[in-house]
């Protein structure tokens, strides 16, 4: 794929379609937001935690100065920087996955998914609207299709 067509690919994904890709087994779910979040407000069934900040690091990007107060100084070791290649690669390249990142509101599930394009991973994108989104009540399943092709809504996988 050149430059230009990357380019093309929207970075942004509808929690509907990302939920179908979910339920039809080809995605992964990264979850990119800090611990104390997922403590707070709960993980997302099936999601790989890997939070963004780290992510940044393990790339050897600078952060700024409000993300290294929310990182507080938990720099990765390289436990986690074979854990974060074990897992992106195993979901995107064994397993021929499209990476599907999530966060709060979906500001740094973008950035998550611009960095991992940055480095080949050409079929990451962002979750419209995070976790947010994500756990809306009654959002329809547009895409959805029952085991038979019929379609289906209130999938949720």
């Amino acid at each position: 794929m050149t430059a230009g067509a990357t380019d093309a690919v929207p970075l942004e994904i509808d929690t509907n379609i990302a939920r179908e890709l979910l339920r039809l087994k080809i995605a992964t779910l990264v979850d990119v937001r800090q611990p104390f979040e997922l403590e707070v407000e709960g993980t997302v069934e099936g999601a790989e935690a890997i939070p963004l900040f780290n992510f940044k690091k393990l790339l050897g990007h600078t952060l700024t100065e409000e993300e290294q107060e929310i990182l507080d100084s938990d720099t990765p070791d390289n436990t986690d920087v074979r854990r974060f290649i074990s897992t992106i690669n195993r979901s995107h390249y064994q397993l021929g996955n499209v990476l599907l990142c999530l966060c709060n509101s979906g500001k740094r599930s973008l950035h998550a998914a611009q960095l991992l394009r940055s480095i080949g991973y050409e079929r990451a994108f962002s979750v419209t609207g995070g976790i947010r989104a994500w756990r809306m009540p009654d959002e329809p399943a547009k895409t959805a299709t029952d085991d038979v092709g019929r379609p289906s809504t209130g999938l949720n996988p």
